[in-house]
C-alpha cells in the first residue's frame, strides 16, 4: 500500500487502522456467539441450535473479510486524497443481529 499516492496523517492512518481492529473484534465476538450458540444451548434441538448459531459464525466470517477490504479501501483512498467510500457493513451487522436475536427469543419462548 506504500507505494500508492502519498503518505497521509499518521493519526489518519492510525483511526483507520482501530476502525479495522473494531471491526474484527466485533467478529470475534460474533464468532463467539455463534459456536457458543451451537454447542452450549443444550436446552434446544439441534436444529433450533444451529439456526441461532450458524448465521452469527457465518456473519463473523464476512465481517472479518470485509474489515480488511475496507481498511485497504480506506487507506488508499487517504492517499490519493479522494472520498471515502461507504459500505453497508454495520447495516447488514445489525439487521443479522437483530434477526438472530428474535429467532432466540421465539425459540425461548416455545421452549418455556
Amino acid at each position: 500500500m506504500s507505494d500508492v499516492g502519498e503518505e497521509p496523517d499518521v493519526r489518519f492512518t492510525m483511526a483507520n487502522e482501530r476502525t479495522m481492529l473494531a471491526w474484527l473484534r466485533t467478529a470475534l465476538a460474533l464468532a463467539a456467539a455463534g459456536i457458543g450458540s451451537t454447542e452450549f444451548l443444550v436446552s434446544q434441538p439441534p436444529l433450533a441450535r444451529a439456526a441461532v448459531g450458524l448465521p452469527l459464525a457465518v456473519l463473523a466470517s464476512v465481517v472479518a473479510g470485509a474489515s480488511y477490504r475496507r481498511w485497504e479501501r480506506d487507506e488508499r483512498a487517504m492517499r490519493l486524497h479522494e472520498p471515502l467510500g461507504y459500505d453497508r457493513l454495520a447495516q447488514v451487522v445489525a439487521v443479522t443481529v437483530a434477526i438472530v436475536s428474535l429467532v432466540g427469543v421465539t425459540l425461548a419462548i416455545i421452549h418455556l
